[in-house]
């Protein structure tokens, strides 16, 4: 019986933050990301929303073991879904992928008591930029809703617990893509 696999569309893009060796590009339609916020956590994360004619592009990775444990530990406020859907894959086998997400009654827009971090951004668009280059990134933030909410700044002081130290073009290019969709960066 071959391993899972589980679709990831932000940090779990950028493999420094994870020990998932087996991981391959993907995309998967009918998903959408949007910025919300749970109870289960002080500011605001990515979470994929249903959407007819959309698409996302991440990393899916294998669940050695089906051992789902610590990757549900780690993705505690989302509901684990099976991905139903058309998904593109780079892998060299079919697979059986699972994607995050927040359920809708159980989420609300951020606000400036639940921002998005800066250093979360940071830490998707690194893994965008290492995997999908400049164009990919940019679609990240073009496929992605939620840039109307209060963003905090705290690279200084990265409340992220993953965070990861980006070079000087990649901070520029974070900084460039917030600024061409107008984000609130406070």
């Amino acid at each position: 019986m071959q391993d899972p696999f589980f679709f990831g569309y932000g940090s779990l893009v950028n493999r420094a933050t994870h020990d998932f060796a087996r991981a391959y590009t993907a995309r998967v339609t009918g998903w959408r990301r949007a910025w919300r916020h749970t109870d289960l956590r002080p500011v605001a994360y990515l979470t994929a929303v249903p959407a007819p004619g959309g698409w996302i592009d991440g990393l899916i990775a294998a669940v050695p073991g089906h051992d789902w444990g610590a990757l549900d530990h780690r993705e505690r406020a989302y509901d684990r879904l099976p991905v139903t859907g058309p998904l593109d894959h780079t892998a060299p086998h079919d697979v059986d992928v699972h994607i995050y997400s927040v359920d809708a009654r159980h989420s609300a827009p951020p606000d400036t008591r639940h921002p998005i971090l800066l250093s979360y951004i940071d830490v998707v668009v690194q893994g965008y930029l290492r995997e999908f280059g400049e164009p990919g990134a940019r679609d990240f933030f073009d496929t992605t809703d939620g840039w109307d909410a209060p963003i905090l700044d705290d690279r200084a002081e990265p409340v992220y617990p993953r965070n990861q130290q980006l070079s000087p073009q990649e901070t520029a290019f974070v900084d460039a893509e917030l600024s061409r969709l107008s984000a609130q960066v406070q």
